[in-house]
């Protein structure tokens, strides 16, 4: 089932076990000369400071870094918008093109999409990904069947190309199906450009179990989520029957995006959207909220004090004109935070970081809105994304220490603009100053998928995106 097109990893690479750091950011803060051992498993089994790496075993086995980083989770992805990215920045006859008009585009070019292309494109993505230090994908995974609404004659289809495409990249991986099944608040049939996402729930339970057992091929760090898409999406009496598939999993849906979407769920549920989850459904720390961009300052407190992790898409956000998270006074009140690339227009760690904090700057004309007394712009931004980015996929990641699965990024310190620099301000420097070339190393859960800044199999994924973008484009 899964020998769609799979590349075979052979990379020597790919069982690098030790990892030994000029400096390394631990829970503790920054310490020297630390080494890395990661078992089989994937985990790390031990973290010691060594005087040098003369002094370590096996020095041959030992990949030598600079900086080494925990690296994010990258906590919302539809995959397969990336074949679209920089296609929708013509204006038609409609003047006031907006999320909306967007959204008409993006219905219009999926219906194109067949199988072996989401799996091409999902594969190039997550190479990206990695390339960008995620070492994570949360896809959150909303076409189902076929142009149309007909099922595949498998009804998980679309999820196991998302399964084959990630035992190409050796990404992590927790795969969110959507549920999906009206066209607004007023539960209005689904469009055209719609109907590849829709499922009652019955269906939808039945796929999301397909799903989970195409899932269960995949090495051990891999975990399952369920999502409903948006309260305009789902009807308001879904979420129990969603959550007993699994009570633990992580629970993605976007919420309050835009300001006709926050009117539209005013009228027809009598409150706003974060108003009325949070008083109608339990939302706790296996929560994540997407985007957020649309909320009063008593909203932002409450989704805070709640424990659920907010999932920022800046770059995306500010392409779609979806507004401003008040990630200050979200933060000021506990609140968690992660990152993702969600369109996938531009897939970038340091710049998804970077517009995060100018978006604040800007609003409040401020400057490195996120520093405090203690610890630089990009050191908080860094730990706060790790964090909730853990939180949110349901992976025991974001910190380098024993027994967290070995999700770790390198910077590359021969680069001229980290000459001399250390602790904080390389964080700052890599994020305010530099970009995702800085990036020389990048394992999930052990696997060494990036190598000297790139990935070990990215001609074979490249080529096939290639393949698939030239036919795509064709009637372009």
């Amino acid at each position: 089932m899964y020998a769609h097109n799979k590349i075979v990893k052979t990379d020597s690479t790919f069982t690098m076990k030790k990892i030994y750091a000029t400096q390394a950011l631990l829970p503790e803060g920054w310490v020297n000369n630390v080494l890395v051992n990661i078992g089989t498993d994937g985990c790390i089994e031990s973290v010691e400071q060594a005087i040098d790496l003369a002094a370590t075993a096996n020095q041959s086995e030992t990949q030598i870094v600079s900086t080494l980083l925990p690296a994010p989770v990258n906590v919302h992805s539809h995959a397969f918008q990336r074949a679209m990215a920089g296609l929708t920045e013509k204006r038609g006859q409609d003047p006031s093109d907006s999320f909306w008009t967007w959204r008409r585009l993006m219905y219009t070019f999926l219906d194109r999409l067949t199988p072996d292309q989401i799996e091409a494109i999902t594969a190039f993505v997550q190479m990206e990904m990695l390339e960008a230090g995620y070492a994570t994908n949360v896809e959150f995974h909303y076409i189902h069947h076929q142009p149309g609404g007909a099922e595949y004659s498998n009804l998980a289809e679309l999820s196991e190309r998302i399964v084959a495409a990630t035992h190409t990249s050796g990404i992590g991986l927790t795969l969110i199906p959507v549920h999906y099944q009206y066209g607004g608040c007023d539960q209005r049939p689904l469009t055209s450009g719609q109907q590849r996402f829709g499922n009652d729930l019955d269906r939808f339970e039945r796929l999301w179990m397909q799903a989970k057992t195409a899932l269960a091929t995949l090495p051990l760090d891999s975990r399952m989520g369920i999502s409903a898409h948006s309260l305009r999406a789902v009807d308001r009496n879904c979420f129990s029957s969603l959550r007993s598939l699994d009570s633990h999993a992580p629970f993605h849906m976007h919420l309050a995006e835009q300001k006709k979407e926050v009117t539209e769920v005013e009228q027809a549920w009598g409150a706003r959207p974060v108003e009325w989850l949070l008083d109608n459904v339990n939302v706790n720390d296996s929560w994540c909220l997407i985007h957020c961009t649309q909320m009063l300052p008593h909203e932002t407190n409450r989704l805070a004090k709640s424990g659920a992790v907010a999932g920022l898409c800046p770059i995306t956000e500010s392409s779609l004109g979806d507004g401003i998270f008040d990630g200050i006074n979200y933060v000021a009140d506990d609140g968690h935070l992660a990152i993702g690339s969600d369109s996938n227009i531009r897939i970038s760690l340091s710049e998804e970081l970077r517009t995060l904090d100018y978006t604040q700057r800007l609003r409040d004309n401020s400057r490195a809105a996120f520093a405090n007394e203690h610890y630089s712009t990009g050191r908080r931004l860094l730990e706060a994304v790790t964090k909730g980015g853990a939180q949110a996929a349901g992976r025991k990641t974001g910190r380098i220490e024993v027994g967290q699965v070995a999700d770790l990024m390198s910077l590359d310190g021969t680069h001229p603009d980290l000459e001399g620099v250390n602790g904080d301000t390389t964080l700052d420097i890599f994020i305010f100053a530099g970009d995702d070339r800085m990036i020389n190393h990048v394992w999930s859960a052990g696997r060494h998928r990036v190598v000297e800044g790139m990935h070990v199999d990215r001609d074979v994924i490249v080529q096939r995106y290639r393949d698939v973008m030239k036919t795509l484009r064709e009637d372009i």
